[in-house]
């Protein structure tokens, strides 16, 4: 009878999102470290723990997420329009970690604010041309033990796309089972981490509880104004991001189209974004609103979403710079400049695979603090706001996975301006087609 009651005691709160129950966690916690104070410092392993678990995962999920997300970039697929859409995933994720890292550098947030557990050992700093060829690891299975982030992607990169062009082009048949199982393997090893995170983020509603109340405890309400600024920060950033290089650049300029027709026709999938806080999820109302509403060629917008929702992570890089700054405010050091393009780097790079990954801004965020010294007990100091600002970051991958489909559809033919959400709205600039 007893273990009947806790069993459905533990369904019922199990049937709660994980993004609510970290609210309250969060909530909760902040409540007992203000009327508390001081002794809820007790509760601080338990915390510690919470980020120990997030950086236990790093470097595996890294490899196997990578491997995932290559192996649909086949040299068969990425012709002419393929080649477009990843370049422009590329440089719009390099535009967005910049603007964040920018607008970061000159709001300073987290100043002022101190964690006692957020240590730095200040340490001369590389310059740029050690940092390049760092990236090159002498030794591929040193680098993943020495959690050497940047010389791994590029490892796991290089190599994973050998496999899919020895897949390609080999006719030997054991040769290509052995590509496939490789890429089974990769995938087998995705959900299991995938598991993995699941069990973590169940844990982490104590483990933020305890990092809030431990955070509140020991600074006070001055933490509101910490978060606020970090919030502002974001919303800045996104708001520059979307406005010049999606409506500006890509769509009024390149494309001669209006920013308000292109918005219109979004809509749906910017709701739905903002709401369920996942471009994967979000992908059939995505995919719906470029048929419908932006008349995109299907060839075009089947193969750029679907794989917008995998690498594009333009949100969630201006994110990852945002934090890194926000870290060093923290301890009180200044990031170089050859230390804030590694930040860049690995954002674009890591954003390859693991977007797909439960709760991927977190994971991010400990690979970019590792790689660049940073205090990764950050990451569990915002945890418990991570799922508030994660449906802006995801409202901006969705809108940029939508404006690349609009601008390549454009240079190949494949959009009609003629109909949909472009005939509500007159033409920004007369187009010469």
């Amino acid at each position: 009878m007893v273990t009947t009651s806790i069993q459905n005691w533990w369904n019922r709160y199990r049937s709660i999102p994980i993004v609510y129950r970290i609210g309250v966690a969060f909530v909760l916690g902040s409540i007992v470290g203000l009327t508390v104070g001081e002794p809820v410092t007790v509760l601080e392993p338990l915390g510690d723990l919470f980020v120990r678990l997030l950086s236990m995962i790093v470097v595996p999920i890294i490899i196997f997420t990578l491997l995932m997300g290559i192996r649909q970039l086949s040299p068969t697929s990425l012709g002419k329009i393929g080649g477009q859409v990843v370049a422009l995933y590329a440089i719009t994720s390099v535009i967005a970690v910049t603007i964040g890292l920018t607008v970061a550098n000159i709001l300073e947030p987290g100043t002022g604010m101190t964690l006692t557990d957020a240590e730095f050992d200040a340490e001369e700093a590389p310059g740029f041309t050690e940092v390049l060829l760092g990236i090159v690891p002498e030794n591929p299975v040193d680098a993943m033990a020495s959690g050497d982030i940047l010389a791994m992607i590029f490892f796991v990169i290089v190599f994973g796309l050998a496999l899919v062009v020895l897949r390609e082009r080999t006719d030997d048949r054991d040769i290509q089972d052995g590509v496939e199982t490789f890429f089974k393997l990769a995938e087998a090893g995705s959900e299991a981490l995938f598991k993995v995170v699941w069990g973590i983020m169940e844990y982490g509603v104590i483990g933020i509880f305890a990092l809030m109340a431990v955070a509140f405890a020991e600074a006070g309400v001055d933490v509101f104004g910490t978060f606020a600024m970090l919030a502002l920060t974001l919303v800045l950033g996104v708001t520059i991001h979307v406005t010049v290089v999606y409506l500006g650049v890509m769509i009024l300029i390149l494309t001669q189209q209006s920013p308000i027709a292109f918005l219109v026709g979004i809509k749906d999938a910017l709701v739905t974004a903002l709401g369920i806080s996942s471009s994967s999820a979000t992908l059939p109302v995505s995919m719906s609103n470029a048929d419908e509403n932006l008349h995109v060629n299907e060839a075009i917008y089947s193969f750029s979403l679907p794989l917008g929702a995998t690498i594009n992570m333009d949100g969630t890089g201006m994110y990852l710079g945002i934090v890194a700054i926000f870290a060093a405010n923290i301890v009180d050091v200044s990031l170089t400049l050859t230390e804030q393009i590694s930040i860049v780097a690995i954002a674009v790079l890591a954003g390859i695979g693991t977007a797909g990954v439960p709760s991927a801004g977190l994971v991010l965020m400990t690979l970019v603090l590792t790689q660049v010294g940073l205090p990764v007990a950050v990451v569990g100091f915002i945890a418990g706001i991570d799922p508030l600002l994660d449906r802006l970051r995801t409202m901006t991958n969705v809108a940029g996975d939508l404006a690349v489909a609009t601008l390549v559809g454009h240079w190949n033919g494949g959009v009609d301006f003629s109909s949909g959400s472009w005939s509500d709205e007159p033409q920004a600039v007369p187009s010469d087609d």
